[in-house]
């Protein structure tokens, strides 16, 4: 009977892709929609958090830490290019803002659908 329950959410789930642009744009859209643009309005707009949580959406894609995905990015002009990063954020810049997300429920919602953090049992 729990095998049920676990296979239709896990149904509900869509499909991922394996192209890391097409996953890049859709987690960009996302969290356009779902997330403020700036976490706080005296932070230095760097980066959007759209942009910070579509770069931690590939981390969790390209199964790498925060480093990782720093250098992935540097490699790929086209991922790059398709979350309008003129720069690069430093690593700590993503660890801090994925702590901060975790701790918001726009963000935790947003960040379930992309399997960035383990669902709660309810």
């Amino acid at each position: 009977m729990a095998d049920i329950g676990k296979d239709s959410k896990m149904a509900k789930r869509q499909a991922m892709t394996k192209s890391p642009l097409a996953l890049a744009k859709l987690a960009l859209k996302t969290a356009q929609q779902v997330l403020p643009t700036y976490s706080d309005l005296r932070s230095r707009h760097d980066f959007t958090q759209a942009q910070v949580f579509a770069i931690l959406v590939l981390r969790q894609f390209f199964k790498t830490d925060y480093r990782g995905i720093v250098k992935i990015l540097q490699e790929h002009q086209n991922v790059k290019d398709a979350l309008c990063l003129n720069k690069l954020p430093h690593y700590t810049t993503l660890q801090k803002a994925q702590q901060r997300m975790l701790k918001k429920t726009s963000s935790r919602e947003c960040l379930q659908q992309f399997s960035i953090m383990p669902e709660t049992a309810d």
